[in-house]
């Protein structure tokens, strides 16, 4: 696994447990999170906010089941389970696509897909 895929996994991780500082560490400072149709970020600190959206409660699980790497951008695709407050459990599909400057994430495209519950 290169330097890069396993930031990604230290990321995801990040997420799974709502690890502010695991998250942040394996960004850039200038950092832009695109969430089409939802939200897009700039920066660590407005990034930390979307970490516990507060529209969620708990963290997410997250399974990935690939994980593609060519150049500076790394590919995961996945399933999760995440609950929102006002909803209940939110099944969903994604495929985050992290590109690198040096051996830090400094842009995420997330594209997210609502599954059926299981």
């Amino acid at each position: 696994m290169s330097q890069r895929t396993d930031t990604v996994h230290r990321y995801m991780e990040g997420f799974r447990r709502s690890d502010h500082a695991v998250i942040l560490d394996c960004l850039t400072d200038d950092v832009v999170w695109n969430i089409p149709g939802t939200r897009n970020t700039k920066g660590k600190a407005e990034f930390d906010t979307e970490i516990e959206n507060p529209a969620f409660a708990g963290s997410p699980e997250l399974a990935v089941e690939r994980t593609i790497e060519a150049g500076d951008v790394v590919v995961c695709l996945g399933v999760g389970v995440g609950f929102l407050r006002e909803a209940g459990p939110f099944r969903f599909a994604f495929n985050d696509t992290f590109t690198f400057r040096d051996d830090l994430i400094c842009q995420i495209d997330s594209y997210v897909v609502p599954l059926p519950p299981s």
